[in-house]
This record gives structure tokens, sequence and C-alpha cells, in this order.
């Protein structure tokens, strides 16, 4: 499917708000995806659909991880909305027939982060985190450390979304954290 087929698809699938934000994502990630070297087809593919899932919710969204394998780990359990990026890779490849790993992964990892995530994963954590509709302290550095370095800017909103989710009370994912550690620690190998 094009950019535009799924554009149609997914005006009519989510909620204006998502919806926007979604085509935010995609633009953010082109212009990133632009400034580092990657493909910005990939980009526009992973942003636009990396909340073709996020509508879904209750049990519903367990029903769906079920359905697809999708395995739920206790965290997840306790903070389903965490399970948006797997269970809309698991869409983006079944109902939009994107077959690409990366495309995948970065829709997959785009809320927690994973470790080692490769670039486009990168691409698609930052543009989700700085796209022109988000506001809240702390945005304006990391969107301008984004175009500055990918990796500093993946670790200050690593780091600012711990914070946030530490001061809420909330469960913090594994991989919100294993992404945080190997981000530092291949900074730490390249620069020693």
């Amino acid at each position: 499917m094009t950019v535009d087929e799924l554009k149609k698809i997914l005006a009519n699938k989510l909620s204006p708000k998502r919806y926007r934000h979604s085509i935010n994502v995609m633009e953010t990630a082109k212009k990133l995806a632009r400034a580092y070297g990657e493909n910005s087809d990939k980009a526009a593919l992973a942003g636009l659909l990396h909340d073709c899932a996020r509508d879904i919710k209750g049990d519903n969204i367990f029903f769906h991880c079920e359905k697809f394998g999708i395995a739920v780990n206790e965290v997840s359990k306790f903070q389903p909305d965490l399970l948006h990026g797997p269970l809309g890779a698991e869409i983006a490849k079944y109902e939009y027939g994107i077959e690409d790993v990366s495309i995948l992964n970065a829709i997959r990892w785009h809320t927690t982060g994973h470790e080692h995530m490769d670039k486009l994963c990168k691409i698609i954590y930052i543009a989700d985190y700085i796209e022109p509709g988000r506001s809240f302290p702390g945005v304006e550095e990391v969107r301008q450390l984004a175009y500055c370095n990918l990796d500093d800017a993946m670790i200050t909103s690593l780091d600012r979304t711990i914070k946030y989710v530490i001061t809420k009370g909330a469960l913090l994912h594994p991989d919100t954290i294993d992404a945080r550690n190997s981000i530092i620690m291949e900074k730490l190998r390249t620069d020693t």
C-alpha cells in the first residue's frame, strides 16, 4: 500500500487527534531520516503507522495480543497502553502488508524503546517524542538535540520518560531501561 492509501484508511480508523499526531510523526520522521541518511520512505511508513493500534483499549488489546501471539509481561498487564507498539507492528504486517523488518521494529519499539535499536527505530521513537503537536517541559531541548546527535536525543528523552514514570508511581518497562543502557554502553565503547 502507498502512503496515500494508508492515510485514507487511517483517517477513518483513528480518532482525529490520533490521525493528526500520526501525520506529524510521519513528517518529523522523514526530516530526521534525511538528516541522518536513513530511508525517508521507510521512515514515512513507520511514522504514519506507529500508532495504528493506539485506539484499541481495555480487554480488546489483550484479545488482539493473544490473537497475534504477543507475549504480555507483568508490566504490560498493569499498563496495557504499552502494548500498542508490538500490536501495531503485527497489524501493520498483517492488515497493511508491511514486510520490512526495520519498519516493523520501529513501530514495535516506539513507546518503550528496546536494546540495540537501529537508526530507524531511534528516528521513530524521537519523532513521536518531538512532533510539533507535543508540548511539555523539556521537549524543545530534545527537538534541538534530535538534529545534532540522535543518540544524545534518545538518552535525554529516555531519561525524561523514566523520571516522569517514576514521578507518576508507575512501572518502568524493562525495555526502556535496556534501551537507555544499550545506547550509553555503545557511546562508552566509541568514546574510548
